[in-house]
Order: structure tokens, then C-alpha cells, then sequence
């Protein structure tokens, strides 16, 4: 009786202990300043090396993810994950600014991946689901 629920607690803690999404923010940054509320989400940094992760709700079908970056060196890739997969958003390279928006099929999480390839400098980006 023990090991069945030894077993039963190891599974749910298991359970607790990872997320429900597989996408992870690690980074190092300097000058970091950040939000995500449901709807929204912005960064803006003076220095940043790594993977961010936002995540906001769609709530209404027909609704759109508007975007914007602009970043002074180094190159950011940006993706969004609706379904367990991701798709590239845009990419953003020193001296480079972004602003467009995609519109987005269902209702739900999305899910805004943030990757930087080696370190980047002076950067801001913004996601607004209308």
C-alpha cells in the first residue's frame, strides 16, 4: 500500500513540477525591463543574451497579434506558438525596426519566443493582441 502511494504522489508531484508549455525563459541581461499581461507584453533592455517567453490569450476568433522591435546590435529572432508548434514572427537585426501584425485563427494561448543570437544591445519589443 505504501509503494502504490509513494508512486501516486511522485507522479503528481512530477506533474506539478513541470508546465503545462515546453517553452522556458533563460537569459542574462542588464538594463531588463519587462511585462506580460494577457493581452500585452513588452521588453526593452540595454543589454540581453538568450530566450524570453511571453505568453498571452487570444480571446475571440479574427483577433490580431500587432508587433514592433527595433534593436541597435546584435540579431533577434522571434517566434509565436499557438498549437504546441512554433512559427518564425520576424526577425529584427542591428540598426533594423519591425512594425506589422499577424492575424491570428483561433482563440487561446499564444505563445511569443524571443530568442537572441549571442548578445544584443538597446533593444524594445512589443506585442499587443487587438
Amino acid at each position: 500500500m505504501k509503494k502504490v502511494i509513494s508512486a501516486s504522489l511522485a507522479i503528481c508531484l512530477l506533474f506539478c513540477l513541470s508546465g503545462c508549455s515546453g517553452y522556458r525563459s533563460h537569459y542574462r541581461a542588464v538594463g531588463f525591463a519587462h511585462s506580460n499581461v494577457s493581452d500585452s507584453a513588452f521588453m526593452s533592455f540595454y543589454s540581453f543574451d538568450g530566450t524570453n517567453v511571453f505568453k498571452l490569450k487570444s480571446k475571440n476568433a479574427g483577433e490580431k497579434l500587432k508587433y514592433s522591435a527595433k534593436l541597435e546590435t546584435g540579431a533577434i529572432k522571434v517566434y509565436y506558438g499557438t498549437d504546441g508548434s512554433r512559427r518564425e514572427l520576424f526577425s529584427v537585426g542591428a540598426g533594423d525596426e519591425v512594425s506589422s501584425s499577424l492575424d491570428l485563427d483561433s482563440t487561446g494561448r499564444v505563445y511569443i519566443i524571443v530568442e537572441t543570437d549571442g548578445n544584443c544591445r538597446n533593444g524594445d519589443l512589443r506585442f499587443e493582441i487587438e
